[in-house]
């Protein structure tokens, strides 16, 4: 038995749960974190703001289970970036958020590259990913320290090493996906040359100690979040996929040894290096979930996201929402689009408005799917789904409605901080496989689809054509 505690650092919060293979998830510790959202489309959060959540959680969590564990494992948002002085770990700017647009000239510049730089990394070349804000940061707010994704600075502070994940790495637009290495060309690119770049590590790899939660233990399942989640899920098999719904919901599905380039404006990444393998997942992003429903409390629609089933319309009468309030990820890569309402009437009230913002998160998810299919040449036949919004039964209910697949809710809130612990666990014990680290688990709640394939069909040709109408910034419909 090893018992973990396992830090999930996220855009909206810090979580941290102490599990172990038998008594399971014995406290859970939760800080809240506010990415600030500014004019221009930055957003940023305060990286000691993000450090004292991962430390106040970590401790609370450990004060609760009122017994020792045996490693720390610590998921990471993703693409967040900053930089800090490594002599002292002080930060030397704010963290720029994975959301955070000011790089999309940066990006413009580079457009001639952009197929080059999709074949080499399997991303898109937007804002979205590192080294844009990276390139950002070094061009606009200093040219001291290291700017590295804030994972690379979290663990500093915990163990004085100098690494990041093959999964988080493989999101920076730094790193060439078949090698799974630091690429030069691609540095040069963006004008990183000569830049300490951290060591990447396998993500069961124990990279150092700490004494930040007590006693000191090791330190090891270093992952970026929704990696970690689809290894919580047991997506192990090529075809399998999960959706989270997060600050945004994620879509990712495993290809196995295979790093396909999609043909459908999705993007690939190293899903987890460990246990010796290295399978890859083709992901698609929906930026705007529970942004979207925080978006809609802080309009007065409704109180908490609790009241979603209460409040929303058991149908919208026609009122269709592409909520892109943070613009628009996979498949169209729209940084600038707006949101929009259509069919909106004077009987038009706010439970068919919130009713059409849950309707618009699934709409995109089901394209995200169609467009996985497309990749992986065959069907996705369940989605599997993790995260806060799960417990709308409407919104689950539309996602089975609209992409046409049985909805399958993971029984825990907290998959991804599982994931780093199944990964923290094959460190402590490396004669383990996947199967056995994960474990096994049985959906709380499916969702199976009660909307005929025609109308669903007919819903999403409607939508897809509405985010046609509106491109770029959008328009007034």
């Amino acid at each position: 038995m090893s018992t973990i505690l396992a830090i999930d650092q996220g855009t909206s919060g810090t979580k941290a749960i102490v599990v172990d293979t038998v008594d399971g998830t014995l406290a859970i510790a939760e800080e809240a974190v506010r990415p600030a959202y500014l004019d221009g489309g930055g957003v940023e959060q305060d990286p000691g703001e993000l450090l004292d959540s991962v430390l106040g959680a970590g401790r609370r969590a450990l004060a609760a289970a009122g017994r020792p564990v045996d490693c720390v494992a610590l998921a990471n948002q993703g693409e967040t970036v900053l930089a800090w002085d490594p002599a002292t770990g002080a930060p030397l700017s704010a963290a720029i958020v994975w959301q955070d647009r000011r790089a999309e000239r940066i990006c413009a510049e580079l457009a001639d590259h952009a197929a080059w730089v999709a074949q080499r990394t399997g991303l898109v070349l937007d804002p979205y990913f590192s080294a844009p804000k990276m390139a950002w940061l070094r061009r606009h707010v200093t040219r001291q320290g290291v700017v590295t994704t804030t994972d690379t600075w979290l663990v500093h502070h915990l163990t004085g090493a100098f690494v990041t994940d093959a999964a988080t790495a493989s999101r920076s637009l730094l790193l060439g996906l078949d090698a799974v290495d630091w690429d030069p060309e691609l540095a040069e690119l963006f004008g990183l040359t000569g830049e300490r770049l951290p060591r990447i590590v396998a993500c069961d790899e124990i990279v150092g100690t700490t004494r930040a939660f007590g006693d000191e233990v090791p330190v090891a399942g270093l992952i970026v979040d929704q990696q970690a989640a689809l290894l919580a899920e047991a997506c192990l098999a090529p075809g399998t996929a999960k959706c989270t719904y997060g600050t945004g919901a994620f879509l990712l599905a495993n290809t196995g040894s295979t790093a396909v380039r999609s043909a459908s404006g999705l993007t690939t990444s190293v899903a987890w290096r460990a246990a010796g393998g290295t399978p890859y997942c083709v992901d698609g992003q929906v930026y705007t979930a529970a942004s979207a429903i925080r978006w809609m409390q802080d309009l007065g629609f409704l109180g908490t996201a609790t009241d979603l089933d209460a409040v929303a319309a058991r149908d919208a009468e026609g009122v269709l929402c592409v909520p892109a309030l943070a613009g628009l990820a996979a498949p169209w890569w729209r940084p600038a689009a707006t949101a929009t309402f259509t069919g909106m009437t004077l009987s038009t009230r706010r439970e068919h408005l919130v009713r059409a913002v849950l309707e618009g998160i699934a709409a995109q998810v089901a394209e995200l799917c169609r467009l996985v299919e497309a990749d992986l040449g065959a069907p996705v036949t369940r989605l599997r789904a993790d995260g806060g919004l799960t417990g709308s039964r409407t919104l689950m209910q539309a996602q089975a409605d609209l992409a046409q697949v049985p909805v399958d809710i993971y029984p825990s809130g907290h998959a991804t901080a599982l994931g780093a612990a199944a990964l923290a666990r094959l460190a402590l014990s490396p004669g383990l496989g996947l199967t056995e680290a994960v474990g096994a688990w049985r959906p709380a709640t499916v969702h199976e689809p009660v909307w005929p394939a025609d109308r669903a069909a007919e819903f999403r040709a409607r939508w897809v054509a509405t985010v046609e109408a509106y491109p770029g910034k959008g328009g007034t419909p």
